[in-house]
């Protein structure tokens, strides 16, 4: 028996050494092998709920004690799911910033932490993008730019972008895949899948499933560069009339499917309150104009830009009219909202600004929040039941109020979760998209202006004319104009 022992030990042995060899001379990265980013997902997995399992096994609920212990764990669980993520990068690092926008809807200790993967995500060698851009553009790098830095202006999840110098002298920002991404990235759901599915078995109460679905449906979308470019296209004709809104151009005879080449456009972060103060540039009016775009994307046009996070939103002066001007980036992920969504949302939005609590019932209910509709009424507007129920337009964002909505966040995450479970698909970017936009008004110090909530309205009322019968269009702008004027009487009682 020892001897069987022996012989299998040492063929294995010679197996293990043979392949170890070979991935040394064949310059195998062990991080692009799938067994080696299953193992360290599965053991982060396998830690994280160890230590919920086991954390609070000699503590009383409700304690001092046990709120303090509970959030310990969070952060370190957070730092582990962070960690995991930086380690396998790409659709991991997509998909944990995805979490860490969620402010509003996870426990702070994740989304503080999670938010840092916003910095922190890989770059691409100098030779891999020389690489990339061979197979797609089929030349090389000084056959199609005078220059090229080699330092990214910015590397993302999925991709980076370098500076670059048209033959004709105009000055381009070239947005480059990261080449291994399209191959890792359906490989890596199929890991998340089965990891969640274990994660609701032990906690029955999570069920994180809807993160899996998102990340199916959206990462082909994401990848996809070309279908980006249309995005970007679609969206400055949807909106040209805000000549506030600068959308780069795309030249396409330098896009591929991995490869997107626009034009480069100079700006500072949206949340970059001293860039803003350096160039005189009104943080009221910038965040008065995001809410006038977005509003028109949501309630009017049902083409929504689901990743306002500050690198995608920049602003600054125009060099020749030197009006100030927003410029929107990356527009991979877009949600589409049917009309039958888009009137509910809109009837809803309506009855959260005035406190219509009747309204508010029946339209959280069409969108399937059935009996949590108070818990997604707090959700989607991030205030208390308190304020929704006097008119979320008649009572100003207070601080004490905005920590009691994030603790609420940790203290119902299993309704939390379920909710999401329930609502449509289309409701959760735009969960993710109104958390984006409320972490900007809250660095701008803007959140909850009255104007905001006279864009939102007009915005609502505008679409609802349209879904229902035709009646207001932008053609007919006078009678538009009038019912608005109407119903803004009618909300804020002027």
């Amino acid at each position: 028996m020892a001897g069987r022992l022996l012989k299998v030990s040492s063929v294995a042995a010679g197996v293990f050494a043979s392949s170890g060899f070979y991935l040394y001379n064949q310059k195998v990265d062990l991080n692009d092998l799938s067994i080696v980013r299953f193992g360290r997902a599965a053991a982060t997995t396998a830690v994280i709920s160890y230590d919920y399992l086991t954390a609070f096994r000699d503590v009383q609920y409700g304690t001092e004690k046990y709120w303090a212990l509970r959030s310990e764990v969070h952060r370190r669980s957070a730092e582990r799911l962070k960690d995991l993520c930086c380690a396998n990068r790409g659709t991991f690092i997509k998909v944990g910033q995805h979490l860490g926008a969620l402010d509003y809807l996870l426990p702070e200790e994740y989304t503080s932490t999670l938010k840092i993967l916003h910095s922190r995500a890989p770059q691409s060698s100098m030779e891999e993008i020389q690489q990339v851009i061979r197979e797609d553009l089929g030349k090389e790098l000084e056959q199609l730019f005078i220059s090229f830095e080699e330092k990214p202006q910015g590397a993302a999840s999925l991709a980076q972008v370098h500076k670059a110098v048209l033959p004709d002298g105009r000055t381009v920002a070239v947005k480059v895949q990261h080449p291994k991404v399209q191959a890792q990235s359906s490989k890596d759901i199929v890991v998340m899948e089965f990891l969640l599915q274990v994660v609701h078995w032990l906690f029955p109460d999570f069920a994180f499933m809807w993160l899996v679905e998102e990340a199916k449906r959206n990462m082909p979308l994401e990848l996809d560069f070309l279908n980006e470019g249309r995005n970007a296209e679609k969206v400055a004709c949807m909106l040209k009339q805000f000549e506030f809104l600068k959308v780069p151009k795309i030249h396409w005879d330098l896009s591929t499917k991995r490869v997107l080449t626009m034009d480069f456009v100079e700006g500072g972060q949206v949340n970059d309150r001293e860039y803003m103060r350096t160039h005189s540039i009104d943080v009221n009016e910038i965040s008065r104009n995001l809410g006038k775009m977005y509003s028109e994307m949501i309630f009017v046009n049902g083409f929504v830009h689901c990743d306002p996070h500050p690198g995608n939103v920049l602003v600054r002066k125009c060099p020749k009219s030197n009006k100030t001007e927003i410029v929107l980036l990356d527009h991979g992920l877009y949600q589409v909202l049917n009309q039958d969504f888009r009137m509910d949302y809109c009837r809803l939005w309506q009855s959260l600004i005035k406190g219509d609590m009747k309204g508010i019932e029946r339209y959280s209910r069409r969108l399937g929040a059935g009996d949590l509709y108070p818990l997604f009424a707090c959700v989607l507007t991030a205030r208390s039941w308190t304020s929704v129920s006097t008119g979320i337009s008649q009572t100003p964002v207070t601080h004490a109020e905005d920590v009691e909505i994030r603790t609420n966040a940790a203290l119902y995450l299993p309704q939390i979760s379920d909710l999401l479970n329930r609502v449509p698909r289309q409701m959760l970017l735009l969960l993710k998209t109104n958390d984006l936009l409320r972490g900007i008004e809250a660095v701008l110090q803007t959140r909850a202006s009255s104007s905001s909530f006279l864009n939102m309205s007009r915005c609502c009322t505008r679409a609802i004319g349209v879904l229902t019968n035709g009646i207001i269009h932008t053609k007919h702008a006078s009678l538009a104009d009038f019912v608005i004027f109407l119903d803004v009487i009618t909300l804020f009682k002027i």
